[in-house]
């Protein structure tokens, strides 16, 4: 900022100014929202449920700034479900917004479930390294395999030291927010950009052929000289899917389901409420959206999916698969079914076929072993979303295979997903960082 206005004598401030206002940001919100009775709110949960967790920080005039909390049902989602984790830290979209954020991820019946939720009055390295640590916590110590955020870069510097393991994955949604900013006048100017855009997001299978598509997109619309391009160029590991096509992500490729979250929060809670109100409605909020979750168990326990033909492998699927996962295989069956194939290769029990979808001229590689009764696609849609992919089912079919190879079986898509035993302590319920 020194630099900005020409030297620190023009700023205006100092550092004690700068710090003052920060403590009065993180501060004032929380004595206006009636810190006590939050206080005893957080309590009463505990005590109405034994694996409730709440943590809080304080300043270091014992000021309370952030809060995370989570209640037993979210602690078993997150045992069940927390592979795949979105963070929407985008939350405050006006000077005067409720801070709240989500940990949220998908459930068997591919709804929105969350694993836990934040009111976070400083965005710093220090608030999510806090954030991050208390999750793994509160979670036992469990860790997401993926996470999808906004492109933030104090969080990442937070989850690289936090989560070091986990796979860190940039919001296609976002990206594309920012593209029509940064890119204003190329997509009005061209209509076929948005397109070509996409292309490079989702299109490609090998790095080569990413990085030939890249170049001719820059080269075809101009943009060779495009800083905002050659930025994202450089971070293009977190985004383009051809290099995460080997990383699961449970079909999900966006953090969207946080931002369309957040936007029904707003229906049950107001930014007049302090913060006791705030909470007791959004856990109105909590309860009519885990009612959808349990009328969606209710229908999958007691009905299968319609066959709209017989088919065994689909039978199959419709006898393990929850419905909304059954219709995503039946649709890459039905796609399957037209797809053209040939043999590739053969070494040992391993056969490769070139597979062609229908109306297409590029095709994709499918490797099936006999022995080991195993099958692998260039696609990578079982690594990337959990379920075989039509090229897959395809050579299956082909070669008479009339159920679903137990290894491309996951449980997490089950309607089957949450039985077993899960241990969620209700050890350290209250955590208190300074």
């Amino acid at each position: 900022m020194s630099k900005q206005v020409g030297g620190r004598e023009n700023l205006g401030f100092i550092r004690d100014d700068l710090k003052n206002y920060l403590r009065c940001k993180r501060s004032i919100p929380m004595m206006q929202g009636y810190t006590g009775g939050v206080l005893d709110y957080l309590q009463r949960m505990q005590l109405e449920d034994p694996n409730f967790c709440y943590a809080i920080q304080v300043h270091e005039d014992d000021l309370i700034t952030n809060i995370f909390w989570a209640d037993a049902k979210m602690r078993t989602d997150f045992a069940h479900f927390g592979d795949v984790v979105c963070f929407d830290a985008t939350y405050r979209k006006h000077k005067n917004g409720r801070p709240i954020a989500l940990f949220v991820g998908v459930n068997h019946h591919k709804q929105t479930t969350i694993f836990g939720a934040t009111l976070l009055y400083d965005e710093t390295i220090g608030t999510f390294e806090w954030l991050f640590d208390t999750f793994a916590k509160v979670m036992m110590g469990k860790i997401p395999r993926t996470i999808r955020t906004d492109q933030d870069g104090r969080m990442a510097t937070a989850l690289a030291t936090q989560w070091p393991t986990t796979y860190y994955r940039l919001c296609i949604w976002y990206i594309y927010q920012n593209a029509t900013t940064h890119l204003a006048d190329v997509f009005k100017d061209f209509q076929n950009f948005a397109t070509d855009f996409s292309h490079c997001i989702y299109g490609y299978e090998n790095e080569n052929d990413f990085f030939e598509g890249w170049s001719e997109m820059l080269k075809m619309y101009g943009l060779e000289d495009n800083k905002w391009l050659k930025k994202m160029f450089d971070i293009k590991e977190k985004w383009a899917l051809v290099y995460g096509r080997e990383t699961f992500c449970a079909d999900m490729t966006t953090t969207q389901r946080s931002e369309s979250m957040n936007s029904v929060i707003k229906k049950y809670v107001s930014y007049k409420h302090n913060l006791l109100e705030f909470f007791e409605h959004f856990q109105r909020f909590l309860d009519d959206h885990r009612y959808d979750e349990s009328v969606a168990d209710f229908r999958g326990n007691q009905s299968t999916s319609a066959m709209t033909f017989p088919c065994k492998i689909l039978h199959h699927a419709a006898s393990i698969y929850t419905h909304e996962v059954y219709e995503k295989f039946k649709d890459e069956l039905c796609k399957g079914i037209d797809c053209k194939w040939e043999v590739d290769g053969e070494l040992g029990n391993q056969v490769t076929y070139r597979v062609t979808p229908y109306g297409k001229t590029s095709h994709h590689l499918v490797t099936y072993d006999s022995f080991k009764n195993s099958i692998s696609c260039s696609c990578k849609k079982f690594e990337f979303a959990g379920f075989l992919c039509s090229h897959a089912l395809k050579i299956l079919m082909t070669l008479n295979i009339v159920t679903i190879p137990d290894a491309y079986i996951l449980k997490r898509w089950a309607k089957a997903a949450k039985t077993g035993n899960v241990h969620v302590s209700s050890e350290s319920k209250q955590f208190l960082f300074l």
